[in-house]
């Protein structure tokens, strides 16, 4: 029998400790896929932060820098102006880069750091409880939010792709999903893209992740899925937000 897929080499064999239907496993998944396809594995290091994927470390067989909370664009940008001919990404949940890392996430942008920030948006913090984040909607019941976010009280949610392609030191930002089959391939185009306008040497870009967690949101994986489509993205729409290249990506 022919063979036509297999696990991808950058991804270890160690279980998963995300909840079931989370989409930092799926992400963990495209972006290993695209290491091993790009022939990145022995020049990328990534930047993990704290939060539900604090243990990505643990899945990427790549080299690994921990950062503390919020600064992992700091972390990458001393690393890429060390080892200039590494790849090198975070992996930033959205309190991680939109709450106590916005100062050093626009300022890497802004200076047009050679860095790639993987964006995951669950509009929520996952890890400690399910507190209302900076991305968290209007309405949105949290724990801290048992009525709803109101922008009276808690203001509005944050966009980091829109703020993020204002300043002219970013060179590609798009915001996708993970939550069908065709929004996965979508995603693991925009990462290809992201790496390769780093290694192009075009200054800073993201892709930020509408993600699943049904955890968190009391959903089931399904219901998750689904309230991406139905919800999420009336606040968060998808799409390329900035792109300097002028190149359409085939397919």
């Amino acid at each position: 029998m022919k063979k036509i897929y297999t696990r991808p080499k950058s991804l270890k064999r160690t279980p998963f400790h995300y909840c079931p239907g989370c989409g930092h496993s799926i992400t963990h998944k495209i972006m290993t896929e695209l290491i091993d396809e790009m022939n990145l594995q022995d020049k990328t290091i990534g930047i993990p932060p704290p939060g539900c994927s604090v243990f990505a470390y643990n899945y990427f067989d790549i080299d690994m820098a921990e950062s503390a909370h919020g600064r992992g664009a700091a972390v990458a940008t001393g690393l890429k102006r060390a080892y200039p001919e590494a790849i090198v990404f975070t992996y930033q949940g959205d309190g991680d880069l939109a709450a106590i890392g916005t100062a050093e996430t626009i300022h890497a942008s802004n200076r047009g750091e050679n860095i790639t920030a993987i964006f995951i948006n669950n509009a929520v913090y996952g890890m400690t409880g399910g507190q209302m984040a900076p991305t968290t909607l209007l309405s949105q019941k949290t724990t801290t939010t048992p009525y709803g976010r109101d922008d009276k009280i808690e203001g509005y949610p944050i966009k980091m792709s829109e703020i993020l392609a204002l300043v002219k030191g970013s060179a590609y930002i798009e915001r996708v999903a993970v939550n069908s089959p065709a929004n996965i391939i979508k995603a693991k185009k925009a990462i290809r893209k992201a790496f390769q306008v780093q290694i192009d040497c075009l200054g800073f870009s993201m892709v930020e992740i509408l993600s699943p967690c049904p955890t968190n949101w009391k959903m089931s994986p399904v219901e998750s899925w689904k309230w991406i489509d139905e919800v999420m993205v009336k606040e968060f729409p998808l799409g390329v937000i900035k792109d300097i290249t002028g190149k359409k990506d085939a397919g």
